[in-house]
């Protein structure tokens, strides 16, 4: 349970600043990214030595195809980030004072190909700085998962809204930021990137077990 736990919490906040940072924000405002990813930065350093800091139920699945997460605990990890989202997307709201917004527009396709290449990219830095053997007990593995968010969401999220994180997708749908209709291109898309980038990690070291 303590494992669980941690991935609520993480996920919580990390939902927490998205919701605080991207409503009622200046379209030109290049903050958001920043505060965000450092957010996922504090949380990974936070509850890294608990339950291996996912918060993102595509980590976990990429985690889990890499033979670094028990199969008993992939469901629980993913209900415990689900909560930690919707937990946040209700204070979001409450603490906003329950705010108009319009969800963005997004063309499908791209921002499908944004949220895979987004996600692949988060997951495969996950793999590398928090399971390898090559890079066992660096502290930089935070700083690296925080910035690689920070970098996506620079890059892409004009383009898909940037969650790569299908409990983010869950708290920005809650919160309309994005439209319900579009959640299948978070879930298709992130669920691909992560299952690859466990793949391709794999494949790059084949002694790493």
């Amino acid at each position: 349970m303590k494992k669980y736990l941690v991935e609520f919490i993480g996920t919580f906040f990390l939902v927490l600043a998205v919701g605080m940072n991207v409503i009622d924000c200046d379209a030109h405002n290049f903050l958001p990214p920043l505060a965000i990813g450092a957010t996922l930065m504090v949380m990974v350093f936070a509850g890294g030595h608990v339950s291996g800091a996912h918060y993102n139920p595509a980590v976990t699945l990429a985690v889990w195809l890499r033979g670094r997460c028990a199969t008993a605990d992939v469901v629980p990890y993913w209900i415990s980030q689900i909560l930690g989202a919707l937990a946040a997307s209700g204070i979001t709201i409450f603490l906003k004072g329950n705010p108009t917004v319009i969800p963005d527009n997004i063309s499908p396709m791209p921002a499908l190909v944004a949220e895979f290449l987004g996600t692949f990219a988060l997951a495969y830095v996950v793999l590398n700085v928090a399971t390898a053997k090559g890079t066992a007990n660096n502290s930089f593995y935070g700083l690296a998962i925080g910035f690689t968010v920070m970098v996506m969401a620079f890059a892409l999220g004009g383009i898909s809204g940037g969650a790569f994180n299908p409990a983010v997708a869950t708290g920005i749908t809650v919160l309309h930021i994005e439209k319900a209709a579009n959640f299948w291109i978070y879930l298709g898309g992130d669920l691909a990137g992560g299952a690859l980038a466990a793949l391709v990690f794999k494949f790059v070291n084949p002694e790493d077990k």
